[in-house]
């Protein structure tokens, strides 16, 4: 194609490069996976994207390197936050690439069948991608959702009752880890009385263990610092930046809206904690309890 104009040319490059840096992502990705099957499917998804990088080499004339950082930071996220998400996080950031192909049929006769092969990339990736943290994923957020708005409610009604960091610290952790224990043992119950297939012990676990990361992270704050409403606002952004993060990692795994869910999260967990702020003021004055 030596009549190429420098937009075509671009754009042909620019899917090039996706395709070579897709090929050495899945590729490393399958050596990371312990399932023979999905090992191999991953693989042969990986062959798929290098047969495409040849096609375009074909049109470009240029022979193209990997993108290290990209290819780097796609398999980090995949070995901290799971295979799924890393796949589904690269898969959408290419979808615009994909709806572009159909631009080319008339120049690149080959782009349709490689946008049936990217199709059927997307069936084979939905039926390997069951993650074991997928499976408890309900149990995961159950144990984030009740210990967010537990938890900065209660810290809430504390630091105004008591208005102190320490006692505020001590109370509430001994609180939420009460807290966590009763939803282990109620999500144990729960799960053993179901026929999902998921096992009782690791679904009491997965909700047990989210929360009390959560009362950790929402904890610290009132035993290090000394002004317990300045704890109480580290504390309150710490709910939020996990309530971002997590909400972020749920939308992308379960193709779900980021922004609904996000700020359905956000008012809950926050309407809660400004409603115990209130409790608190009102029993500290009645009750005139003065530390």
């Amino acid at each position: 194609m030596a009549t190429m104009n420098k937009t075509v040319k671009d754009q042909v490059l620019s899917f090039q490069q996706n395709e070579i840096d897709e090929y050495h992502i899945y590729r490393d990705l399958s050596l990371c996976e312990k399932n023979e099957k999905n090992r191999q499917t991953i693989k042969s998804i990986s062959e798929d994207e290098l047969r495409h990088y040849h096609i375009w080499e074909k049109y470009s004339g240029i022979e193209l390197k990997p993108n290290k950082l990209k290819v780097w930071w796609y398999l980090l996220i995949g070995r901290i936050f799971g295979l799924t998400f890393g796949i589904k996080m690269m898969e959408n950031g290419e979808k615009g690439a994909q709806a572009n192909y159909a631009k080319l049929f008339k120049d690149f006769p080959e782009t349709e069948n490689i946008i049936k092969d990217e199709a059927g990339h997307e069936k084979a990736l939905i039926n390997i991608l069951r993650e074991e943290k997928l499976l408890y994923i309900g149990s995961i957020v159950l144990g984030m959702n009740d210990a967010l708005v537990e938890l900065t409610g209660t810290l809430a009604g504390l630091t105004f009752a008591l208005q102190n960091g320490k006692l505020v610290g001590i109370a509430g952790l001994i609180t939420g880890i009460a807290a966590a224990l009763s939803m282990s043992a109620s999500e144990y119950l729960s799960t053993r009385a179901e026929e999902g297939g998921k096992n009782p012990l690791r679904s009491a676990f997965y909700t047990g263990i989210t929360y009390f990361a959560v009362v950790f992270f929402l904890i610290v704050p009132f035993l290090v610092y000394g002004n317990p409403f300045v704890d109480l606002g580290i504390s309150i952004l710490a709910a939020i930046i996990m309530i971002f993060l997590f909400t972020f990692y749920f939308s992308v795994v379960k193709d779900v809206s980021f922004k609904k869910r996000f700020s359905e999260m956000l008012v809950i967990s926050l309407g809660v904690a400004t409603l115990s702020f209130v409790i608190g003021l009102i029993v500290r004055f009645f009750l005139g309890i003065n530390v």
